[in-house]
């Protein structure tokens, strides 16, 4: 008998809704975790709950409507899509979890077993890996597992920066949004930044990004003079991997470049980061400095190019898994 396989995609999850109320619910499950914050609890949670969440969680929701969806969030749309193509793709039962927020980690476990799957690849959607995203997501699932009487087998996909099709599907990207909306003088491929001290303690997330940016480079034959990398999101006072997403977009405009494009490699799904940050405030920051236009690559979503990739990652790792 053929022990039935699942696939659970994990992302990082979402307020629930554009409110304050829903913000803070979701800000402070992602706050709280060691991973995303490793300062001393005794120190942390007092400014987390009462500096942080009760002054960013209005501001962040009004961010949020302005991005919001008729069916959702941005990323939860987009991750419903993915699963749904996923899955359709493999022939496979696809479940979805968020690390944070819901469906839970737990809900797409369940889900899975409810259609009898045995062995489960869990899929995070992080091309590159880090402690905070991926790592996060695998201590959620353990803890989650850590209750259950009986676990299924489990494979973990703890990055594919590397692999061919990712590249692949990332230069298809621009070269059909430049053929759609024209050239551009330079492209900028945005990560989210990560402190400065989690890589010095081992975080391999910035050499992830460096080759991502020069595999992508590589890929459209582009020189350096029309080509960069840079990390967005910084938040805090401390240190973060350099250079900087806003600073490197000022220092573009005043060299001269007029018209920008920016890719967010690190992203799987369009969200706030990428519609909101970059597509509204990079904007403003690029025309305020010189700068003409400043477009965002969409993400690769439920491309097909983008599925092709997952569908491959799926297949390898499932094949022969007796």
């Amino acid at each position: 008998m053929t022990t039935k396989t699942g696939v659970l995609l994990i992302n990082l999850g979402t307020p629930d809704a554009p409110t304050a109320s829903g913000v803070k619910a979701f800000l402070a499950e992602f706050l709280h975790d060691h991973r995303v914050v490793d300062l001393n609890r005794w120190l942390w949670c007092p400014i987390l709950h009462g500096i942080i969440l009760p002054i960013r969680s209005p501001k962040v929701a009004k961010l949020y409507q302005s991005v919001w969806m008729d069916e959702g969030s941005p990323l939860m749309v987009y991750s419903r899509r993915q699963q749904q193509a996923l899955q359709q793709a493999v022939g496979l039962p696809v479940a979805l979890g968020m690390t944070y927020g819901s469906p839970s980690i737990r809900d797409g476990l369940t889900e899975l077993q409810a259609q009898g799957c045995e062995k489960v690849l869990v899929l995070p959607l992080y091309p590159q890996y880090s402690a905070t995203t991926t790592a996060a997501s695998f201590d959620k699932l353990a803890k989650v597992l850590k209750k259950e009487p009986q676990i299924p087998a489990l494979r973990f996909i703890n990055h594919y920066y590397e692999h061919p099709l990712y590249t692949e599907a990332l230069a298809q990207s621009v070269t059909e949004f430049r053929a759609q909306h024209g050239e551009s003088d330079y492209l900028l491929c945005s990560f989210h930044g990560i402190p400065q001290r989690y890589a010095d303690n081992g975080d391999p997330y910035p050499q992830h990004c460096q080759q991502t940016a020069d595999n992508l480079q590589a890929a459209l034959g582009l020189d350096d003079a029309h080509f960069g990398m840079s990390y967005q999101s910084i938040f805090g006072r401390e240190e973060w991997v350099k250079p900087y997403t806003d600073k490197t977009i000022e220092q573009l405009a005043k060299k001269g470049i007029k018209r920008l494009d920016v890719i967010t490699p690190a992203f799987s799904s369009d969200c706030l980061e990428t519609l909101e940050e970059i597509a509204e405030q990079c904007q403003e920051t690029f025309v305020e400095a010189g700068g003409e236009k400043l477009r965002l690559i969409p993400c690769l979503n439920d491309s097909a190019s983008h599925i092709s990739l997952l569908a491959e990652l799926v297949r390898t790792h499932t094949n022969h898994w007796e």
